[in-house]
């Protein structure tokens, strides 16, 4: 990967392709392509819909190769949902073709000067830019089926929904699976907007005449690394057992006994309906069907922690839903019924809509007494308002912060106006720390506290105590800035927190495929970086130390079962990043 494309989509005459080295940017890959990018050529001031944003897809250092669980792709931009920077992150098929194309990244820049809607096309022999008018309004689903009955069932595709063509802040922009469906997201902070304001619908990533896995500097070397670093995913517990049974959902009844599965929009801590939800039931259900369990989002996954989903004659009903989406749509909006929260997660996969800030939008809305509590059919209708881009359906898919202030509430679970995922920060005191203070927003993945605070892993810090919490996220929080620009997926964490020799593997195969020795100092300085950047924009977007906090209502109402509060104090937040 040593070229960077770039397509100007307001360049006089159409949109202009141009590419170039990497320059400045090289030996930087995924999360700390797009973040140096976004720093450097965005303005931290400006309307993320305007011509001054830019969209960057950077695939993660050792995507395409045979690393395994290593096909991650970085989608950055300044968000519209938070105002801040933004990095989001997916599987499918988009980071390995996009890197066996040889482009380290892909920024799409400039105002569209038309109405027209616009198809990337990137093959070995070139790329093109064409209009593709005849995809306008059609959700992820059919605009895949489109592009397949095109292009074939070679590439892969990235598409944005009806959601992403309106521009709203709720919006993903979607990566084709392996097996071409339009499962894998990048979610958060509205990305697709960005991706719509430029006039992009689609990108077709052909990988063609292309080597079918990149080259290590050191092959022998590079072999034996990761050999040793599958070894320790598949040994771990979490790995290797319970994510490639379960799935990501096997924490439903984990968070629930926890008292920690935030409920009725984060008023309480267990959810009376867990059992008909969580994935022991999901799984069960789904092999009497004929569904799969196991499935990987891109080639290459070790655990194979997703699947696929059916209804009671086989159909395909969905991806088997992440835990943050079953959550989101059941214990959070009081709904057990399972069938109904897959059809949800279908929905908004067509649509292009995060479930985390859907689920937290209609918890929301149900507390405004809009539609009632546990009632799944109307869920269902307000994600089509949604997809419609009906007035109801663009409020809420403005964002969890928006529906609150459109009804007159105060009880919004959200920071830096992005929503809080599946862990109530007053029973999980470490995830409460990164969601209060990641650049991105709330965000769980931006430092995993829930694998110490409630999993034990890495040690054991007391999810229910202030103390120990800070530096927790702080560490977590670095790790995961170096690890989403690997091409990692996150949840390699869980092996490498428990296995010193399984995080030397990790440094072996970075070392090994680039020829630059390199130590875990290395790979704290790395994430450091990265995250100071972050910080640096944030500032001069306007952001303070205010906007590093969690919501006032949240230390002062006790979360039952164990009647706590957010109760790390102000001072320790703001020392998270004092490195």
């Amino acid at each position: 990967m040593d070229k960077i494309l770039r397509i100007d989509v307001g360049a006089e005459g159409g949109p202009r392709i141009r590419e170039e080295r990497l320059g400045e940017y090289a030996g930087l890959a995924g999360r700390a392509l797009t973040t140096a990018v976004v720093c450097r050529e965005v303005p931290p001031t400006c309307h993320a819909l305007g011509p001054e944003n830019k969209l960057v897809f950077a695939p993660g250092m050792l995507c395409a190769t045979t690393a395994g669980s290593s096909g991650r792709i970085s989608v950055g931009c300044k968000s519209p949902l938070t105002g801040g920077i933004k990095e989001s992150n997916a599987g499918g098929t988009g980071g390995q073709y996009m890197a066996r194309l040889n482009y380290a990244a892909v920024i799409i820049e400039g105002q569209r000067r038309d109405d027209h809607l616009y198809k990337i096309v990137i093959k070995a022999s070139g790329v093109t830019v064409e209009q593709c008018d005849e995809l306008a309004m059609l959700s992820n689903y059919p605009c895949v089926a489109r592009l397949r009955e095109e292009y074939g069932e070679g590439p892969g595709f990235v598409t944005i929904g009806t959601a992403g063509e309106m521009r709203m802040c709720n919006s993903t922009i979607c990566f084709t699976d392996p097996e071409g469906r339009a499962t894998r997201h990048a979610g958060r902070g509205g990305v697709g907007a960005v991706m719509g304001s430029k006039g992009i619908k689609a990108i077709v990533l052909d990988p063609a005449d292309t080597p079918t896995m990149r080259k290590a500097q050191d092959p022998e070397a590079f072999k034996d690394a990761c050999k040793r670093f599958a070894k320790g995913i598949t040994s771990h517990p979490v790995t290797g057992q319970g994510l490639p049974t379960y799935g990501t959902n096997v924490l439903v009844n984990i968070l629930n006994e926890a008292g920690g599965l935030p409920t009725y929009n984060f008023k309480e801590g267990r959810f009376a309906g867990a059992e008909k939800i969580c994935a022991e039931t999901m799984v069960e259900i789904q092999k009497k069907r004929g569904g799969n369990p196991t499935h990987g989002c891109h080639r290459g996954c070790i655990m194979k922690c997703s699947g696929i989903c059916v209804d009671e004659n086989g159909e395909y009903l969905s991806k088997q839903p992440e835990y943050e989406t079953v959550w989101g749509h059941g214990a959070n909006c009081g709904v057990d019924n399972l069938d109904d929260i897959i059809r949800m997660d279908y929905l908004e996969d067509d649509y292009g809509l995060d479930t985390i800030e859907t689920g937290a939008s209609l918890g929301v809305l149900m507390e405004a007494g809009v539609i009632p509590w546990g009632d799944s059919k109307a869920c269902i209708e307000m994600i089509h308002e949604m997809g419609k881009g009906t007035p109801l359906g663009r409020i809420l898919g403005a964002g969890t912060a928006t529906v609150a202030r459109c009804y007159g509430l105060e009880r919004a679970p959200v920071v830096k106006g992005q929503a809080m995922p599946a862990y109530d920060p007053r029973a999980v005191k470490g995830v409460g720390v990164t969601y209060a203070t990641t650049p991105m927003g709330a965000d769980h993945t931006a430092g995993y506290a829930v694998a110490t605070n409630i999993l034990g892993l890495g040690g054991k810090v007391d999810p229910l105590k202030p103390e120990g919490q800070v530096e927790l996220s702080r560490n977590l929080q670095i790790a995961t800035a170096a690890l989403d620009s690997t091409g990692y997926c996150i949840f390699v964490a869980f092996c490498i927190l428990d296995q010193p020799e399984t995080f030397q593997a990790l440094i072996d195969t970075l070392s090994a495929f680039t020829g630059r020795k390199m130590t875990g100092d290395d790979v704290v300085a790395l994430g450091k970086s990265v995250l100071k950047q972050e910080r640096e924009f944030n500032a001069a977007a306007g952001f303070t130390r205010a906007h590093d906090r969690l919501p006032m209502y949240m230390r002062r109402e006790q979360l039952p079962p164990h009647n706590t509060t957010f109760d790390v104090s102000d001072e320790e937040l703001d020392s998270v990043f004092n490195f």
